[in-house]
């Protein structure tokens, strides 16, 4: 079993790949890199977070090198997490404080999060292949949180690695920020703009432009569960 920077115990799960992956090697020789120059880093594939009963499944990208990489949590320990965690508490999606660390208390009673690459790439960004190989591992997560509702996909990326993993035409449902599709089984898919430091630096995302996705995506499953489509989570 893995664990993480904190001791925690990481229990084998059909939807994670295990701590020493070799299905892609070059992510696996990078990670190979990184533990032999940082030992007590995570230095693994990154598990899911999050509780599997929530309506919301939160998609990114990949681990940051001195992010989830480092911490063994999603979006955690880089600039990235601080929007992402502040907006979903204040949507209701998360409780607590986000300090950038796995022990700051935060918790996610109402949402879960995974990457569409568990593994830290070289330079931030993965290769097609790799991000077709870890596919496997995203619809394995679909397929367990039964409870789900909507998805919110973090860039293009992600848009395209749900709707694989979900078996749908990439080419007929193109990501675009702020676009929410309802696909054929009634989940919401949600597309953002990636909540990267470049992205708010370059202001392509905004807070607000961020918070009015998340806080849409409330409304429309209040409505849901106003209408009685299942219990809110």
């Amino acid at each position: 079993m893995a664990t993480t920077t904190r001791g925690e115990v990481v229990p084998p799960d059909a939807a994670e790949p295990p701590h020493d992956c070799p299905l892609c090697p070059r992510l696996a020789d990078y990670r190979a890199a990184n533990r032999a120059g940082h030992p007590e880093w995570w230095n693994a594939p990154v598990p899911s977070w999050g509780d599997r009963g929530a309506r919301l499944l939160v998609v990114g990208l990949a681990p940051g090198v001195r992010g989830a990489n480092r911490t063994g949590r999603p979006f955690t320990g880089d600039y990235a997490g601080v929007l992402l965690y502040e907006t979903l508490i204040r949507f209701g999606f998360a409780e607590g404080r986000y300090g950038a660390d796995p022990a700051d208390g935060l918790s996610l009673p109402r949402a879960r999060i995974v990457n569409a690459v568990r593994c830290v790439p070289p330079g931030n960004l993965p290769l097609p292949a790799e991000i077709r190989t870890c596919n496997g591992f995203l619809r394995a997560e679909l397929d367990a949180t039964s409870a789900k509702r909507a998805v919110l996909a973090l860039g293009v990326v992600a848009h395209n690695a749900v709707l694989r993993a979900l078996g749908l035409p990439m080419s007929r449902q193109p990501f675009r920020h702020g676009q929410v599709l309802t696909l054929p089984d009634g989940l919401l898919l949600a597309d953002s703009y990636h909540v990267s430091r470049y992205n708010t630096n370059t202001r392509l995302l905004t807070n607000d432009m961020f918070e009015a996705v998340v806080g849409d995506l409330r409304h429309r499953l209040a409505t849901r569960d106003a209408d009685g489509d299942g219990a809110t989570r």
